[in-house]
């Protein structure tokens, strides 16, 4: 079973990439969706036998893949708890995206490509959660690189896209240098790269120093350190997350798929995986926990400012993103695969619900340009209040709540208990907790509440005029069900996106309302909570414990910040709606710093960017241009062309010319035997 789960994804892209001319737009279509959704059916009843008890753990030979020394491994398939919760996480929502994609990319001329790329990047996170060695991880690791660049440039023909493509790839590229690093260190250090092996070796490595940069330091600190790198990387934490935002060039089901629920949770998938490395070392805790809170602190903050709505839900996912790792860094893994699950549906369902907003208002993706569009799209409408509602924690302690609540209450009370930095973490959380509900409401009252904004965007303009026979571009797709005037936009009326959009939002919200109560009791309930992780991470029953007996204003804390951010976004943008115009102007130095993502994009280019153009213009004009191919290529083509040119002159085709030459060798050979012999 597990087998056709990874690989059916893999056909499906082999299929309808290399087919895609033969067979047309709606065969791949339905080769890769039906896939997907088969996969998905399988995953779900290992994901159910693991919840209810009766499933266990094993691992399925593919085939023998390396064995050179003492490096010696197989292609394997591990099927165990975390495992299952990543089958059910990537293939419900692949499926979900690829179903969506049916109405979104339409009318793209390449759509066999696009769902091709779609099924390829499923299999290679299939392969990076199923792995049971380091090097089948990378695999899979390299692997949703590669296709994140082909997804995030798939419009390639836009510079935007391009060069969020190759932004994407090579700040990726900087984490997965980390994780080489940490691989290889591994290894040295344990002598495989299986990780059952390894994890049963990691405590006893405890206290050991390793020699590393001419210094003796602790070796699993340092193990540790660089692995987590490679997760910085994939999960757009501080410093490394640049790429994730402009990363939404791509189709918005490319971000519901890749950024919502897949490859950015790579990272928090392979801190959880490896977390009985993580527990003998303190400090490596202690910086996943600071990492953690700090991104989920700047993520927010800047989102906070964002009118572009991809952008908003981009910098959202990079803050929740946070709050998994602070639960890690915390010790509570269980709690951060927890808010890993349930953020992929309500996530998923706000980026696939924004992608409907986008169908709806002619991609147009600027909020002030849109308002009161909850009666044009109230399937969309309700959809999107469902995923805010599960973002923001709506729920009260000890009744019930959305997704949202169960987990990322679940995190704080986790950070509280385990004291020490976490109580920092914790406050850090609770700050950001207002700020996401703060955000997330101001995206859904400019969105759909308030006068009709429309009139005022010159891309919907632009737009319904195309409609009437200026053309289309051909890597977006318009739908033309609108009473269009000749004005303009006097007539446009938005319009609901249709039925193989809505599903997917009518799925999600079911996820984003009942994941968390459904499911809250075997993730982080302690003794329910060991029996279910049963070993496949490192489950702290003590720090379970504790976290569910918090004192009750811990519990409530969320609850009310949540409220405060709702209060003061229907303040700012409902009741009095020139209140964010006067913050702006009195706090304009403020404002200007995280709109502008606290200048990260303009310091790297200070740093990096330009000296890196500088160093290799000067290798180009100075060492390729006016060395190597002034005296190589260069050099030996004029030395060839001028002897040439003069062995042309002696070719003349007269005796007395040839006659000439050879007494001219004559001499030559009399004078050298003169010398020589006599």
């Amino acid at each position: 079973m597990i087998q056709a789960i990874v690989f059916l994804p893999l056909l499906a892209a082999i299929v309808a990439g290399l087919g895609q001319r033969v067979i047309g737009n709606v065969p791949a279509k339905i080769i890769t969706t039906g896939a997907l959704f088969t996969s998905c059916a399988l995953s779900w009843p290992i994901f159910l036998s693991f919840v209810t008890g009766t499933g266990e753990a094993d691992v399925v030979t593919v085939l023998h893949w390396v064995s050179s020394g003492a490096l010696q491994f197989n292609w394997e398939l591990r099927v165990d708890t975390l495992t299952a919760v990543m089958l059910v996480v990537i293939t419900t929502v692949s499926a979900l995206v690829h179903l969506y994609s049916w109405g979104y990319m339409e009318e793209d001329p390449d759509q066999p490509r696009f769902f091709a790329y779609l099924s390829l990047f499923t299999f290679a996170m299939l392969m990076l959660v199923t792995a049971n060695n380091l090097v089948q991880m990378f695999f899979g690791w390299e692997g949703v690189g590669l296709a994140s660049y082909l997804l995030i440039g798939f419009w390639y023909k836009k510079p935007s896209a391009n060069a969020a493509a190759i932004k994407a790839f090579v700040v990726n590229r900087v984490g997965d240098l980390g994780f080489m690093l940490g691989i290889f260190g591994t290894f040295l250090v344990f002598g495989t790269v299986s990780i059952p092996e390894i994890l049963a070796a990691a405590p006893g490595m405890a206290g050991s120093t390793i020699s590393f940069m001419g210094m003796r330091l602790d070796t699993m600190t340092i193990l540790c350190l660089l692995l987590f790198i490679g997760a910085m990387g994939k999960s757009a934490q501080l410093g490394l997350h640049t790429w994730l935002p402009d990363a939404m060039e791509g189709p918005t089901p490319v971000s519901a798929l890749i950024h919502a629920a897949t490859m950015v949770t790579a990272g928090v998938f392979m801190v959880c995986r490896l977390s009985p490395m993580f527990e003998t070392s303190d400090v490596a805790q202690g910086v996943v926990m600071f990492v953690g809170a700090a991104t989920c602190f700047f993520a927010a903050t800047v989102a906070t400012t964002q009118w572009d709505i991809k952008r908003v839900i981009a910098y959202s996912t990079c803050s929740q993103l946070g709050y998994m790792f602070f639960a890690a860094g915390a010790g509570a893994y269980g709690a951060a695969m927890f808010h890993l699950f349930t953020h992929a549906f309500f996530k998923a369902l706000l980026f696939l619900g924004a992608g409907s907003v986008i169908h709806a208002m002619h991609h147009e993706q600027d909020m002030r340009y849109y308002g009161n569009l909850r009666k044009s799209i109230p399937i969309t409408y309700w959809a999107m209040m469902l995923g805010t509602l599960a973002i923001t924690g709506v729920g009260i302690a000890g009744v019930a709540g959305f997704a949202g609540f169960y987990s990322k209450d679940g995190i704080l009370e986790a950070a509280f208990a385990s004291g020490g930095g976490g109580v920092i973490a914790f406050w850090v959380g609770i700050f950001v907790a207002f700020l996401t509900s703060f955000y997330s409401w101001r995206l859904v009252f400019l969105t759909f509440y308030g006068k009709p904004r429309w009139e005022q965007s010159e891309h919907i303009q632009h737009a319904v005029h195309d409609d009437h026979g200026h053309g289309h571009d051909d890597h977006a797709h318009a739908d033309h069900n609108h009473d269009a005037h000749s004005d303009g936009t006097a007539g446009y009326h938005p319009h609901e996106s249709p039925l193989s959009m809505l599903i997917p939002l009518i799925v999600l919200s079911i996820g984003a309302v009942f994941a968390g109560i459904a499911f809250h009791h075997p993730f982080i309930y302690p003794e329910e909570g060991m029996a279910f992780w049963n070993g496949s991470l490192a489950f702290d029953e003590h720090l379970m414990h504790a976290a569910h007996e918090v004192p009750l204003w811990v519990k409530w804390t969320p609850f009310t910040v949540m409220a405060i951010g709702l209060f003061l976004a229907w303040n700012s943008y409902i009741r009095n709606t020139t209140l964010p115009a006067r913050f702006v102007a009195q706090f304009k130095l403020l404002h200007q710093f995280l709109y502008n993502k606290w200048y990260f994009d303009e310091l790297y280019n200070i740093l990096f960017v330009k000296p890196a153009f500088a160093i290799g213009r000067f290798f180009w004009k100075r060492g390729d241009e006016g060395t190597i191919d002034r005296f190589g290529p260069d050099g030996a083509a004029a030395l060839v062309a001028g002897g040439t040119r003069l062995a042309v002159r002696l070719q003349s085709g007269y005796v007395y010319g040839y006659a000439f030459v050879m007494l001219l060798g004559l001499v030559g050979l009399a004078s050298w035997a003169m010398v020589n012999f006599l």
